[in-house]
């Protein structure tokens, strides 16, 4: 069963604009690179660098949460440290989240864009080491099979945006649906190799459109009503390293 790669993208700060890569290097045990390096607290977490784990998504600014995250139009430049927001009404900002300056002059822009939909203080906090803000502590990179997303928008007879669903990798070439039946089975991810770790439960953030910000479509609903289950796309862990670059092909070899 083969597929190639369609896209990939990273999520430098959780729940943020999505960034479009030519290629990532996969490394064993580890996280999609440079994918949720930082995130904002809606009020605190409760994470604590000096013992990290896993925190829901729901104690950060994310579309889940607050659908006007979208509204921002962020990029990061991975070696200056620098992260870029616009936002219509507002002035442009490039902070270096690597300083706490920087990390206070984006949480206060944001706090300009979201108003009231904040209803706690925010504040930009950085993954130590290698850990990675995700939204399973063990679903270190994902892959959408745009067959399904296509599948799922002609049942309900709207378009979806495959961005929706914020993953690594966007795959064409496999039967809809296929993926769910794979849990523990060996992927070849262009030079890496993967594990199927397990299919995702989708949530509310699929709900917001992501060059609207508006909550259109209840996705999770959707996909309930028209298969009886809430997933839509795969974890995979990687287990062996190597490059993954679009245009190349994903096998499922064992």
């Amino acid at each position: 069963m083969t597929a190639t790669v369609a896209a990939l993208y990273r999520h430098p700060v959780k729940g943020f604009t999505p960034e479009r890569l030519a290629f990532a290097d996969l490394a064993a045990g580890e996280n999609f690179p440079c994918d949720r390096l930082y995130a904002v607290e809606v009020g605190p977490s409760g994470f604590d660098a000096a013992n990290p784990a896993w925190v829901t998504k729901m104690k950060f600014a994310v579309l889940a949460r607050i659908a006007r995250v979208a509204k921002a139009r962020t990029a990061y430049d991975e070696g200056a440290g620098v992260f870029s927001a616009r936002a219509e009404g507002l002035p442009d900002i490039d902070a270096d989240l690597t300083s706490e300056a920087g990390r206070e002059a984006f949480a206060a822009w944001l706090t300009a864009l979201l108003g009231d939909e904040a209803d706690a203080p925010l504040k930009v906090i950085a993954a130590p080491g290698a850990w990675r803000f995700m939204d399973h502590p063990l679903g270190h990179v994902s892959i959408i099979n745009m067959a399904s997303v296509r599948d799922l928008e002609q049942r309900i007879g709207k378009p979806l945006d495959p961005l929706r669903f914020r993953g690594n990798l966007y795959v064409e070439g496999w039967e809809p649906w296929i993926e769910n039946q794979w849990t523990g089975r060996t992927l070849q991810v262009g030079g890496a190799t993967t594990t199927v770790f397990k299919p995702i439960v989708r949530c509310a953030a699929t709900h917001v459109d992501p060059t609207t910000a508006e909550p259109d479509i209840d996705v999770v609903k959707a996909l309930f009503d028209t298969y009886g289950h809430t997933l839509c796309g795969l974890y995979v862990q990687t287990t062996a390293a190597g490059r993954v670059a679009e245009g190349d092909v994903l096998e499922l070899v064992a």
